[in-house]
């Protein structure tokens, strides 16, 4: 060939390669560093060796493999082709995206960054995954994300400046829209479907059931109690739900979990018949009692009233504590309004059942004293047993205003078992009669017409009373102050003055003694009339009989018109 032949396909070849092109070649030899490929040219083009290698280092290619290349430089400084391998795939790739924007296909990519805004994924370059796009709901930890292989759109694509946004929201919305068409046109009332949890309320969680959303309320969730969906679902779990209403208009679907279950409360009334002993685990308190779980689904309340024979519970809490394992007593059932009656205190015997047998009346007791109230003083005798003595039997003689006069919380007592009312659960106590009642023998002792002396206490305006022993008093009235016509009581005797009375009446039975100080001077007078009469003949003796017969019967009828008064 002649020179000038070989200079003409010399300018033809380069003018078939151009810079910036992609073409192919074929692997005629590789070295430590470069890869030599046949692209057609007078002289072979280079391409560096790690473009054509694994991540771990391992040549990937072999002599006689054909390659797409780019060529960079036509002829370098020592005359040679300079290919890329690398810049040939991206380029290439670029035209492959190009193509799936302009058909509006999905392209494959995997997640491999966050970065501001949202997240960069590989689908062969770098592109951009806002985090609006990334899921039909707004996703709080996108980081879990990272490593996914997923689908996504492309919505923006500008391959000068190398910017592209993705999208999956918008394939999961088309998905969505498809599957919900398919729901609507199977869906029924009856029916059992699959579905995922989407989203937790304090009422009910909401199930996909393939591009619709049902509500599985929390009371629809199972026949146990249920006081919030978390503790038994989160986002994400799968389930078996039953559709119990369906809208096709609204799209509103009402779903449940416990009616695919069976009804515990069916035969209820025969696993729990009245007077069961049954052990549950107390799974709520209210102001009023507890309630007990004897089995999912089934709940039986305890009454405050039903805690304890002998304690009054204000409040259950008292006693039990939620997640406590209890022995209750089943007391009554009722299978249509789905309510059990339980109680506590019934496993154990009634104390005041015993109590009769324990404490008889007349039985002499003692505690200490755990109540004061203006009626009288409550006396513990052991735990829960608390007996009254009544103001009224604190003492035979002592008027007692109120008990705080007398006694204190924690005072050790004496008393006397008087009455108890296991019906009622009342136990009375006494503490007077500890001692005999003074009033017993007080005609005895006070008999009428006995001179008397003691200590004025209290002048009043009826009449002034006058002690004669500790706790017995006894009353003048104002006409037998004195012989003389007496207005004001205070202007013949005083408070702590001590006088000489005569006792005209007894009465034991309402605890009362009259006085007469006027008695005093009568006597006196009659005995004087009868040492005068002495002296006298016998008819003059007989006159004075009459006078003297005269003077008690004006003094019996004045006595008698005073009583009556008061």
């Amino acid at each position: 060939m002649s020179a000038e032949s070989f200079a003409q396909l010399f300018e033809s070849d380069q003018k078939a390669l151009k810079e910036g092109d992609v073409v192919r070649g074929t692997i005629v030899g590789l070295d430590s560093e470069t890869v030599q490929v046949d692209v057609g040219f007078k002289s072979e083009g280079l391409v560096p060796l790690w473009e054509l290698m694994d991540d771990e280092g391992k040549v990937l290619v072999r002599e006689g493999d054909s390659v797409d290349v780019l060529v960079e430089e036509v002829e370098d400084s020592e005359g040679r082709i300079v290919l890329s391998k690398e810049k040939a795939d991206r380029l290439k790739i670029w035209d492959e995206i190009s193509k799936a924007f302009d058909a509006d296909q999905a392209v494959d990519g995997t997640i491999v960054s966050r970065v501001k805004g949202g997240l960069s994924v590989d689908i062969g370059v770098k592109a951009f995954l806002p985090g609006s796009q990334v899921d039909l709901r707004p996703v709080r930890n996108l980081e879990h994300l990272l490593g996914e292989r997923l689908q996504f759109k492309i919505i923006k694509f500008n391959k000068r400046r190398g910017n592209i946004v993705l999208s999956r929201r918008a394939l999961l919305e088309k998905e969505r829209e498809r599957q919900r068409k398919e729901t609507l046109e199977t869906l029924e009332v009856g029916q059992i479907v699959d579905g995922v949890i989407k989203n937790i309320t304090d009422y009910g969680a909401f199930i996909d059931l393939g591009g619709i959303d049902g509500l599985l309320h929390v009371t629809d969730m199972s026949w146990g109690r249920v006081n919030h969906p978390n503790e038994l679902f989160q986002v994400g779990d799968q389930l078996k739900v039953k559709v119990l209403k369906f809208d096709p208009e609204s799209e509103r679907v009402s779903l449940g979990l416990k009616q695919i279950q069976p009804d515990p409360w069916v035969d209820a009334a025969h696993k729990y018949p009245i007077g069961k002993r049954i052990q549950g685990k107390v799974v709520s308190l209210a102001d009023y009692g507890a309630f007990i779980e004897l089995e999912p689904g089934i709940e039986g309340l305890v009454h405050v009233s039903e805690m304890s024979w002998t304690k009054r519970v204000k409040h259950p809490s008292k006693v039990v504590e939620v997640g406590d394992e209890v022995d209750t007593i089943v007391l009554d059932i009722d299978e249509v309004n789905r309510k059990i009656s339980l109680g506590m205190k019934q496993i154990e015997p009634n104390p005041w059942s015993l109590i009769e047998e324990k404490y008889p009346v007349g039985t002499r007791v003692s505690g200490a004293v755990r109540n004061i109230t203006n009626f009288g003083v409550f006396i513990g005798l052991e735990e829960g047993i608390d007996g009254l003595v009544h103001v009224s039997d604190i003492s035979w003689t002592e008027q007692i205003k109120h008990p705080g006069e007398k006694f204190e919380k924690g005072d050790e007592l004496e008393a006397i078992v008087l009455k108890i009312d296991k019906e009622n659960e009342k136990f009375s106590l006494g503490i007077k009669q500890l001692e005999a009642n003074p009033w017993d023998d007080i005609q005895r002792r006070y008999p009428m017409g006995t001179m008397v002396e003691g200590e004025v206490t209290n002048v009043t305006d009826f009449g002034a009373f006058v002690r004669l022993e500790d706790g017995i008093e006894g009353l003048v009235y104002t006409s037998q102050l004195s012989p003389e016509h007496v207005d004001k009581p205070s202007d013949v005797v005083a408070s702590g003055e001590r006088v000489k009375a005569i006792v005209t009446k007894v009465d034991p039975a309402e605890q009362k003694v009259s006085l007469s100080i006027r008695a005093v001077t009568d006597q006196a007078e009659r005995k004087a009339l009868e040492e005068l009469a002495a002296k006298q003949s016998k008819t003059q003796r007989s006159t004075l009989g009459d006078l003297l017969a005269e003077k008690l019967a004006e003094q019996q009828a004045v006595e008698g018109s005073d009583d009556g008064d008061v």
